[in-house]
């Protein structure tokens, strides 16, 4: 693989460990502000949102841009925002930083995507986005405990100026051995925008968002699933969110391998695991050797998703693949917002801390509908220009 993705690996890491990171840093940052841990938690919801409209919109504004100005303008704005959040007097300001480095987010992945696929021969092209990808699994290995732990000791604030450091670790990558392109062809946002008239993008956001929304309405209520409902101790939760990172970082390489190999039959079956998985969990959480072995698979079988995810939105959206990989990254915030909201409604009615399992595997079978809906259109396609390009007498025995 090119020393490039290395580049981008790190830069993924540093975005994801800033996303995930102020989970484990509401307690801290209530009590600095003076805010209740609910409000706190708005500095989740506010990034997700910067995610959702940054990304299309710097993408799209930055089409006649060479894809590696690009890259270098956005880790300086996603530097920017961590510094911003690091030096911030106040919740407001400190809200205001998360949400530019969120802005950065989307848009880095989308573009990156577009740009480590072009570095690879086509036959390589989700194994090197999965190398891209690796960057934000590490991110929930090593990133998010690590800067959970800085933070709880040096106060929240360390977190953030040691984030800003792996951004400017990440933009010096970047601008030493990401080579120079040439802007898109075409470019102008009309072009850019034009892509959102293909029915197969919007098939590809919605598997997306809906398979990986399955995945959100889950994980975001591990740890009271596995105090309340399995029985450990709260000191063994941060143990159970490595093994899951694990299964994600061995997840993401393997759909990458797989979507290069077969990309929608790969995508159909991690699908059908995955929600066979959340399914399976609903059952499993009360056992604590059973949580263990499950969380382990739901943590391969959800990341072994994203690589073919990316890919299929790559491949429909020839036109303005930037834009259409930052729309899919916003899909994926979308899901992760609407399964996590899901869940949590479905707590608040007395369904028990384990209905956010079933609820994520019923949104996933949605999700692994809509991607073989999308596949039967791709093979009448397939079977019209075969019988439109075929002899007479050939499509009449059609």
């Amino acid at each position: 693989m090119p020393i490039a993705l290395l580049a981008l690996a790190i830069s993924a890491f540093a975005i994801g460990t800033t996303e995930f990171v102020i989970m484990g840093l509401l307690p801290e940052v209530a009590a600095d502000f003076g805010v209740s841990i609910p409000a706190a938690g708005l500095l989740i919801s506010g990034y997700a949102l910067g995610v959702v409209v940054g990304g299309p919109l710097l993408t799209a504004l930055g089409g006649r841009l060479p894809r590696k100005t690009i890259l270098v303008s956005l880790m300086g704005l996603f530097i920017a925002g961590n510094m911003f959040s690091a030096l911030a007097e106040t919740y407001g300001l400190l809200m205001t930083g998360r949400v530019v480095a969120a802005l950065a987010h989307g848009a880095f992945f989308g573009v990156g995507s577009v740009v480590a696929a072009d570095l690879v021969a086509p036959e390589r092209r989700a194994s090197a986005l999965a190398m891209m990808f690796t960057g934000l699994t590490m991110a929930n290995v090593l990133g998010v405990p690590l800067g959970t732990a800085l933070g709880q000791q040096l106060g929240w604030r360390s977190t953030f100026w040691a984030v800003t450091a792996l951004g400017v670790l990440g933009l010096v990558g970047v601008i030493a051995l990401v080579p120079r392109t040439k802007a898109a062809p075409g470019g102008g946002l009309r072009q850019e925008l034009a892509v959102f008239r293909i029915p197969q993008v919007w098939l590809a956001l919605a598997m997306t968002a809906l398979g990986f929304g399955g995945v959100f309405a889950s994980f975001t209520y591990i740890a009271p699933m596995m105090t309340q409902v399995a029985g450990f101790a709260p000191g063994t939760v941060t143990w159970l969110l490595v093994l899951f990172g694990v299964g994600l970082f061995v997840g993401n390489l393997l759909g990458g391998r797989a979507a290069d190999r077969a990309l929608m039959p790969s995508l159909y079956l991690f699908l059908a695991v995955l929600a066979a998985v959340l399914f399976t969990f609903t059952f499993t959480a009360h056992s604590q050797l059973g949580s263990v072995l499950t969380i382990a698979l739901f943590g391969i079988a959800g990341f072994a998703t994203v690589a073919p995810l990316q890919m299929r939105v790559l491949t429909k959206a020839a036109g303005a693949p930037a834009l259409a990989s930052a729309a899919n990254v916003a899909a994926f915030n979308l899901g992760n917002a609407g399964g996590a909201w899901l869940g949590g409604l479905a707590i608040d009615h007395g369904l028990g801390y384990t209905a956010p399992n079933w609820i994520g595997g019923t949104l996933t079978v949605a999700g692994l509908a809509v991607a073989l809906f999308s596949g039967w259109l791709d093979r009448g396609r397939r079977a019209t220009i075969s019988t439109e390009g075929a002899t007479p007498e050939a499509a009449l025995a059609r």
